[in-house]
């Protein structure tokens, strides 16, 4: 019978060293897959609006404006917020396991909802649900993977796996394609039935969840030590079986004494004052980040139709190649996180698309571009800002004890995207509807700055996480040292 570790007790478990000696397995790619496919939804969720945006503006049973369009957005971020801290605080209480499938169904319900909507504000409020079942994903997904990632691939995968929001970007891209295209389907059937189908997907994900375990390092810390060893016990029986003996462990195990629940005054106490640097550095990249792409990508569809003349039902063509250009930045600038290092390649990242950003603003103010040369200024440029973007959720998730991992990574979410998310929808969709190209180039170089705000704030604040434990980066709460100074083993801290 596998024992729980009294509140208080000391104890010993070598789980963190175990799952990073872990060979590349189907293992991962099953965590990878089944978990990460939470950033195909929000992409297919994200292009939908954007590329539906025209048709939902034209509906005849909801005729949103222009700047209704941008005010769902922002909806859908404000749900995205509340739903982040809401569930990120029960992830840590809970484990990562349960919200698992809290979160993806409420998404489900809510996306099929939104295709039934009948005016402005059911179609705003069904966003917010959608927004919140997708924002309590971020931090319940984001560190069940972080955790069992093994430490030397861990800013790749993390990347890669942020990055498939673009490939659902892309799905989200074609299906308005063939929604849109009158000759096909009514539009007003095809925006609703786009929708629906998003949220039945869900269900294919609640089946390949049911093969994730719970995260061993969340077990660890809350006194199921035992559970959490024979659950990597099974990993690697199951690992071993394909590639043979494992490699020894590189470090040895850690004592750990079991505390409670982590509180809030704990939380916020962290935050402000043991690890303020990293504080100022989550929510500068967060919300710079944020600011950038919300802005942006939500309202694009209405630039290319304003502007350019281009027909709803022809915007899916228009945004592939921009979402081809966000796919492929963390999938082949990914690996150089984990080698080149942490520090330089997000300064790096958000360096790059702070410049292009604003030279493309420039060039669109000018009258230079034409939709085509206009989309590919974009998709040269997020293929920068999206590694960029992805780096941030890393950073985060990176930075804080493992027992406030979640809420953290849904904190710094949160306030980034009300930040700079919520404003940025509203604010592009408002000069949008003004019509004046001088008016967006400001909103343009707006992003471009905050961008390069936050390649000099990581330059100056980052620190380094490549190749490294989880509990070397930042070491857990309920980490024991005798008489609570001196560190366990050499390099944690």
């Amino acid at each position: 019978m596998e024992r729980q570790v009294a509140e208080g007790e000391v104890f010993e478990t070598d789980v963190p060293a175990r799952l990073d000696r872990l060979p590349w397995d189907r293992f991962h790619w099953l965590i990878i897959i089944a978990l990460g496919i939470t950033w195909t939804l929000d992409g297919l969720e994200v292009t939908l609006v954007g590329s539906l945006a025209a048709a939902i503006h034209e509906s005849p049973s909801l005729a949103l404006s222009e700047t209704q369009v941008g005010l769902s957005a922002s909806a859908y971020l404000i749900g995205a917020v509340i739903g982040a801290v809401g569930f990120g605080w029960l992830t840590d209480r809970w484990g990562r396991r349960k919200l698992f499938f809290i979160t993806v169904g409420l998404y489900m319900a809510a996306s099929i909802a939104t295709g039934f909507s009948w005016d402005f504000w059911s179609f705003a409020f069904f966003r917010a649900l959608t927004g919140a079942g997708i924002g309590g994903e971020y931090a319940a997904v984001n560190s069940a993977i972080q955790e069992m990632i093994p430490a030397r691939k861990r800013g790749t995968v993390d990347l890669a796996v942020n990055g498939t929001f673009w490939a659902g970007a892309a799905l989200g891209a074609a299906s308005a394609l063939v929604v849109l295209d009158p000759a096909v389907v009514d539009p007003e059937i095809g925006w609703r039935a786009a929708f629906i189908v998003g949220g039945v997907l869900a269900l294919v994900i609640m089946l390949l969840r049911n093969w994730v375990p719970e995260s061993p390092r969340w077990l660890m810390t809350h006194g199921h030590a035992d559970k959490a060893s024979r659950i990597v016990r099974e990993i690697e029986e199951e690992v071993a079986s394909r590639h043979g003996p494992l490699p020894a462990p590189e470090y040895g195990p850690v004592r750990m004494r079991r505390r409670g629940h982590t509180s809030l005054q704990d939380v916020i106490h962290i935050m402000l004052h043991r690890q303020r640097q990293r504080t100022v550095l989550g929510v500068t990249l967060m919300a710079c980040q944020a600011f950038c792409y919300n802005a942006i990508f939500f309202t694009y569809a209405l630039v290319l139709t304003k502007f350019y003349g281009i027909g709803s039902h022809q915007v899916g063509w228009y945004l592939l190649p921009f979402a081809l250009g966000n796919l492929m930045g963390p999938l082949l600038l990914g690996p150089l996180f984990d080698s080149i290092g942490r520090r330089v390649m997000i300064t790096l990242t958000y360096a790059m698309a702070g410049i292009l950003m604003a030279l493309s603003g420039y060039a669109f103010q000018q009258g230079w571009l034409s939709a085509w040369e206009q989309t590919m200024a974009w998709t040269v440029i997020f293929f920068f800002a999206s590694p960029a973007a992805s780096a941030a959720y890393l950073t985060v998730g990176e930075a804080f004890p493992l027992e406030m991992r979640a809420i953290a990574i849904a904190l710094f979410y949160a306030f980034g995207t009300a930040i700079g998310g919520v404003a940025g929808p509203a604010l592009f969709g408002w000069l949008i509807e003004g019509g004046q190209r001088g008016d967006i180039f400001w909103g343009f170089l707006l992003a471009a700055v905050l961008m390069l705000v936050a390649a000099a704030t990581e330059w100056r604040l980052g620190f380094a996480a490549e190749r490294k434990p989880l509990e070397d980066v930042s070491a857990p709460l309920s980490l024991h040292a005798e008489e609570d100074t001196a560190p366990v083993r050499p390099g944690f801290r």
